[in-house]
């Protein structure tokens, strides 16, 4: 994609502000039925995981929408059901889950990395899809989203975190490790969707090397992916307050610092 086929700035904030109010709707929806949504957002290194869940939870409310993003697991979790550390971050009623990657590590970095054994990845597999199930059977209305990147836009991403003091945050060891194995991680991913595309879990895939035109589509597909959800808006008394409005005052020595 050339430079001329990206997203302007101006356009793509206009789509999405039109995009966030539907996603306010479709929350007041869930409170209002006591639906639970659970999004998984998965994809290479740079392919924008970060910036799409930002831009769905960034018009939310945080008591209702989450983000999850799991560190490694510790020497007791490594020991448990592969899927338990997961189940406690769920979503309840009326809310929203967005896990920044999700328990599809053991299908894709992990193995790719030597984190875990093949008949770890073998039997995650076959156990995924049924885990799904359940929470589907249960209600829930889970989402799955694999973020696409060529290597080309791969590299210019890394390229600009390492240069950038306030990215660079992102840029880890097990990334740099990563840049050599592009077509491992492509195996990888086939195989895991070969495995865990099914009709009540269907993956999808979204073109990121615009990250832009990419977060649009995905919160796009989203949105359509759900019931109407347009509920009439609450109706808020806002009367004018009498009197004159009033300065913040402090009695005591602790004051605001001076501004800059």
């Amino acid at each position: 994609m050339g430079a001329k086929d990206k997203l302007g700035r101006s356009d793509y904030q206009a789509r999405l502000e039109q995009l966030q109010i539907e996603l306010n709707q479709l929350s007041r929806w869930l409170q209002h039925t006591g639906r639970r949504m659970l999004v998984l957002i998965e994809g290479r290194d740079t392919a924008g995981k970060g910036g799409v869940i930002s831009a769905i939870a960034g018009a939310l409310s945080p008591r209702v929408c989450k983000t999850v993003a799991l560190s490694k697991p510790t020497e007791r979790e490594a020991t448990q059901w592969y899927f338990q550390r997961y189940v406690p971050y769920l979503p309840a009623a009326g809310e929203i889950v967005l896990f920044d990657r999700s328990w599809y590590n053991r299908a894709g970095v992990e193995p790719v990395m030597g984190y875990c054994t093949p008949e770890q990845t073998e039997a995650f597999l076959r156990q995924a899809p049924v885990f799904e199930k359940l929470l589907v059977d249960d209600g829930i209305l889970l989402f799955k989203y694999w973020l696409t990147v060529d290597q080309a836009q791969q590299e210019e991403r890394f390229a600009e975190r390492l240069n950038d003091p306030l990215k660079r945050w992102k840029l880890s060891p097990v990334d740099l490790q990563a840049r050599q194995k592009y077509e491992a991680y492509g195996r990888a991913r086939d195989r895991m969707l070969q495995a865990t595309h099914k009709r009540y879990a269907p993956w999808t895939l979204v073109d990121f090397n615009d990250q832009r035109r990419g977060r649009l589509t995905l919160i796009h597909h989203l949105l359509n992916r759900v019931p109407d959800t347009h509920l009439p808006e609450p109706q808020i008394d806002f009367p004018i307050l009498p009197g004159k409005l009033k300065r913040e005052r402090f009695h005591g020595p602790l004051k605001p610092i001076k501004s800059v």
